[in-house]
């Protein structure tokens, strides 16, 4: 059964950072693209961050690129979201997702991504 679990989420000042987990059971880091997804009230599902299988491959949404990274640790099954230079544009709840295939329009259809965290809130204030 394939399971993510994310923590990390928080309050924080703008210009600070948080680094958010997600900790996936049920299927290998290494087998998965992986991936960040955020969501605003009132405001659709929005991409910010991929990570191909072994790590070929990453891509940022324009918003973030500069500011967030996504390593993982495969040993611990584990992949994060680093995020510095926080603006309060960047508050939302965040999602961890894995999905066995990956297109380049990853980031505008969360609806093909199969598996999801529960989501965690970041909250940067000004």
């Amino acid at each position: 059964q394939v399971q993510l679990v994310e923590s990390g989420g928080g309050s924080v000042q703008a210009g600070g950072s948080l680094k958010l987990s997600c900790l996936a059971s049920g299927f290998a880091n290494s087998s998965m693209s992986l991936a960040w997804f955020r969501q605003a009230p009132g405001m659709g599902r929005e991409g910010v961050a991929v990570i191909l299988p072994a790590g070929r491959y990453t891509d940022y949404a324009d918003s973030v690129e500069g500011r967030f990274t996504i390593p993982q640790d495969n040993a611990k099954n584990t992949f994060y979201l680093q995020m510095n230079s926080l603006k309060p544009e960047d508050s939302a709840l965040y999602y961890c997702a894995a999905d066995r295939s990956f297109r380049t329009t990853w980031a505008s259809h969360h609806e093909d991504f199969d598996y999801w965290g529960q989501g965690t809130q970041v909250t940067v204030s000004s």
